[in-house]
């Protein structure tokens, strides 16, 4: 096996994750974390020498990670990630005989409080949407609440991709996964205005018939939507809706083209009239069974 660095090894895993068309985004973020993981070991060790993958230990993880923690003062959650893409990265080392154990894998994660993420409900939606005057800006709101779609799969969309007999749309998610979502009536009739006579090309242009930009749809949102609601937040709200009447998890899952079932549990709300019902019908006090025992 070649002798590498810390550094070598990153580019290596760097390729490794484009060879499993992980998006571009994600890449980066892994790309960043690690090189400065790296450059933090070579700092503490304290030679300028680069650091090989078999002198990483896990007490050195702990030590660069308590160094990050106290500089940038950041949250469990963004801990938690930093270990996952460091235990991803020393995994990969393990199945290509660079090392012969993970270090990352005996760190003890920070706790993450389950946190619901903020949706509206449907009325509030609709009524959104009644509040936007232009057609195009009120059909990407619409679109992405119709399907439930990630802002950059709205942004990727094109004409040839769109099954408006069917009222389907086949979209291309995180790793370059296709799935299809579906349309009501109404949006199909919208997106079929729309579109026109088109029969290629992007769906939403932005400069020079380029498609759209993530940043075009996040500024409309800033104009056109109340404070704090983007288009994850309508991302959201689809996924709760649905669970909310359709109670089938699965069923969600694939809509919103998650690979775990654990992530679409975040995006889910118990209704709060279905909670008062429940404590209204089988808690005693408030059902009326009042406990004259011991």
């Amino acid at each position: 096996m070649e002798d590498l660095t810390l550094d070598g090894w990153i580019d290596r895993y760097v390729d490794f994750l484009r060879m499993r068309h992980y998006s571009d985004g994600t890449i980066a973020n892994y790309h960043r974390s690690l090189r400065s993981l790296s450059a933090g070991l070579v700092a503490r060790a304290g030679q300028g020498e680069a650091v090989k993958p078999a002198g990483v230990t896990t007490a050195a993880l702990y030590d660069h990670l308590a160094a990050v923690s106290e500089e940038g003062h950041i949250s469990p959650r963004t801990l938690n990630w930093l270990v996952c893409s460091y235990s991803s990265f020393f995994r990969f080392l393990v199945t290509q005989g660079a090392v012969d154990m993970n270090p990352a894998d005996r760190i003890e994660r920070p706790k993450v409080g389950q946190t619901g993420v903020r949706c509206l409900k449907h009325g509030q939606v609709s009524r959104l949407l009644r509040s936007i005057d232009d057609s195009r800006d009120r059909l990407i709101v619409r679109l992405i609440y119709a399907t439930g779609v990630r802002v950059s799969e709205l942004c990727g969309m094109r004409v040839e991709e769109v099954d408006l007999d069917d009222g389907m749309i086949r979209v291309t998610g995180k790793g370059n996964k296709e799935r299809v979502v579906f349309l009501d009536d109404a949006t199909a009739d919208a997106l079929g205005e729309f579109i026109g006579d088109r029969t290629s090309g992007p769906l939403f242009t932005g400069y020079g018939g380029k498609p759209i930009s993530t940043r075009t749809v996040q500024l409309l949102f800033k104009r056109c939507a109340p404070e704090g609601v983007t288009p994850h937040t309508i991302r959201h709200s689809y996924a709760s809706e649905l669970y909310r009447r359709s109670r089938n998890l699965r069923i969600v899952q694939e809509n919103l083209g998650h690979t775990s079932i654990k992530t679409t549990e975040i995006y889910l709300h118990t209704d709060l009239e279905e909670r008062r019902e429940v404590y209204r019908r089988y808690f005693p006090l408030a059902s009326g069974d009042d406990d004259r025992g011991d």
